[in-house]
C-alpha cells in the first residue's frame, strides 16, 4: 500500500467565521459517526468547488481490514475499527493512525480473550455481499476514545496510547438483547453522557456516565436496531432520538424522560440515524418498509407529533443517512442496488423526490456548505451541488479499492474515506495558504 504525503492547506470558511492565523488544520474535527454534530453536516467549507487540478491528492493510504466502521479524526488522529487477528484470533481493534501522514499510532484489541463474529456475515462475492467486520465507528472526546463492539460491549480509552480506562458489558450489566449481523451503532456523547441503545427490559434506552460507564438515566422495552442515535434541540429541548424496532422515540437528553414516539415498522433491520430538520424528523428502512416524516408539535407542557407522509417500499435508505439542507434530504435511496443504486434528493416535508441519478449504491454522503461529498460504494468521491433543481455532478474521482459502506469524513480540508481493504486521506480543494484572522 503506498504510504505517501502531500502538505495540503487551505483557504476555509468556517460558518461565518474565518479560521485565525496559526490555527491548526486539525483543530477542524470529525470526531465522532456523522460528523461534529452527527449531522453528516461539515464545520468548514472547501474553498473552491470542484478537485484541485489532477483530481484529489493523495496524502496517505494504508491497509485496513475488513469492516464498514468509518474514521473518526480529531486530536491529530485518525481513528477506525478493524477486523484483525490478534494471537490467532479474529478481532475488533481500534486503530489510530497519524492524521497528517497515515503512521500507526496504536492498535487496541476489544474484548482481550474473546472471539470476533458475526451471525450471517457474508464473504465477499461478486454481488457486491461486503463481507464481515465491524460497522461501529469510534467516538474522539478530548483525551478520550469511546467505542462499542459487536457484542454490545462499550469501552472508553485513552486517546493518546489506546489503553482502556473502563469498559461496560452491556448483555451482561444491562440485560441486552442482540441482533441479527450484531451491533452496528456507534457511541453518541453530549456532556457526560453517551447514550446507547442496548438494554434488556426496563433498560432499552441508557445515557451512561461517560467518566465511569455507570448508569444516568435507563428505561422502555423497546427492541435494539443497528441505528446510531441523533441529539438534537427541538422547541428548545435538547432530546436524543433512537430508532428502536418500534419506531422513533425521543428522551430528555438530561433525564430520559419519553417526550415522544412515532410508530414505525420493523423488518429484519434498521440502520439509519434519524434526520432532523427544524420540528420535522425524517426516518426509514429497507426490507419492504420505506420512509416517513413527522413533524413535531408543542401543546404547553407535553409534545406530540403530526404525520407529515409516509411512503410504503418508497424512500428508502437501506444503511445510508441522507444530509439535510434547506428542507431536502440528499442521499442513497436504494435497496440492495448495489453499484447502481441512486443519488436522490428528496423533499423532507412531502417526500416528494425532486432528482435521482443512479450509479452509487449504498454509500454514504456528507455536506460541506452547498457541496455534497460522496462516497460511491465502488470507492469513487463524487462532488455534487447540494440544490434540489437538478442533480449537478461537480467532479468524480476513483479513489478506493474494496467495498465502501462507510461515511466520509472532513477535517481540516481533507477527507478521510475506507473500504473494506484500504483506508486514506485525500485534499479535494484548496489553495496551499491558511486563511488570516477574522
Amino acid at each position: 500500500m503506498k504510504n505517501t504525503f502531500a502538505t495540503a492547506s487551505l483557504t476555509l470558511l468556517i460558518h461565518g467565521g474565518l479560521m485565525a492565523a496559526g490555527t491548526p488544520l486539525f483543530a477542524l474535527e470529525w470526531p465522532q459517526y456523522r460528523g461534529p454534530k452527527g449531522d453528516g453536516i461539515a464545520a468548514e467549507t472547501l474553498a473552491q468547488k470542484g478537485f484541485p487540478e489532477g483530481g484529489p491528492k493523495e496524502v496517505w493510504k494504508v491497509e485496513t481490514s475488513d469492516g464498514f466502521s468509518s474514521f473518526a479524526v480529531g486530536g491529530g488522529k485518525a481513528l477506525t475499527l478493524v477486523l484483525r487477528e490478534v494471537d490467532g484470533n479474529p478481532m475488533e481493534v481500534c486503530v489510530a493512525y497519524d492524521a497528517a501522514n497515515g503512521a500507526e499510532l496504536w492498535a487496541a484489541p476489544l474484548w482481550i480473550g474473546g472471539q470476533y463474529g458475526h451471525d450471517g456475515g457474508n464473504s465477499g462475492t461478486e454481488d457486491n455481499k461486503g463481507g464481515d467486520g465491524p460497522r461501529s465507528t469510534p467516538t474522539i472526546d478530548g483525551d478520550k476514545v469511546y467505542a462499542i463492539d459487536a457484542h454490545l460491549r462499550v469501552y472508553c480509552l485513552n486517546l493518546a496510547d489506546g489503553a482502556t480506562v473502563w469498559s461496560r458489558d452491556l448483555v451482561r450489566e444491562n440485560g441486552a438483547q442482540n441482533i441479527k449481523w450484531m451491533n452496528a451503532a456507534s457511541p453518541v456523547i453530549d456532556g457526560d453522557k453517551l447514550f446507547v441503545a442496548g438494554g434488556g427490559k426496563g433498560q432499552s434506552l441508557l445515557a451512561l456516565n461517560k467518566a465511569d460507564g455507570s448508569v444516568i438515566w435507563k428505561g422502555e422495552d423497546d427492541g435494539i436496531t443497528h441505528s446510531t442515535p441523533t441529539i438534537a434541540e427541538i422547541h428548545g429541548v435538547k432530546q436524543v432520538i433512537f430508532f428502536t424496532q418500534v419506531g422513533l422515540v425521543s428522551a430528555e437528553a438530561e433525564t430520559g424522560k419519553v417526550l415522544w414516539r412515532y410508530d414505525f415498522d420493523f423488518n429484519v433491520s434498521t440502520a439509519i440515524s434519524p434526520v432532523v430538520y427544524e420540528d420535522v424528523v425524517y426516518c426509514s428502512a429497507g426490507y419492504n418498509v420505506g420512509g416517513g416524516a413527522v413533524k413535531v408539535v408543542k401543546d404547553g407542557g407535553g409534545f406530540g407529533i403530526e404525520e407529515l407522509w409516509r411512503t410504503k417500499n418508497e424512500n428508502i435508505n437501506h444503511w445510508s443517512t441522507p444530509v439535510v439542507k434547506d428542507g431536502y434530504l440528499y442521499g442513497m435511496f436504494s435497496f440492495k442496488e448495489y453499484g447502481d443504486g441512486p443519488l436522490a434528493c428528496v423533499d423532507i416535508k412531502t417526500g416528494e423526490m425532486k432528482w435521482s441519478e443512479a450509479g452509487f449504491g449504498p454509500g454514504n454522503v456528507i455536506l460541506s456548505g452547498d457541496q455534497l461529498i460522496v462516497l460511491s460504494d465502488k470507492g469513487e468521491i463524487v462532488l455534487v451541488s447540494a440544490e434540489p433543481d437538478a442533480y449537478q455532478e461537480i467532479a468524480r474521482e476513483d479513489v478506493l479499492d474494496g467495498k465502501c459502506w462507510s461515511t466520509p469524513a472532513l477535517a481540516g480540508g481533507k477527507v478521510y474515506v475506507r473500504s473494506t481493504k484500504e483506508g486514506g486521506c485525500f485534499v479535494l480543494s484548496g489553495q496551499s495558504v491558511a486563511a488570516a484572522g477574522n
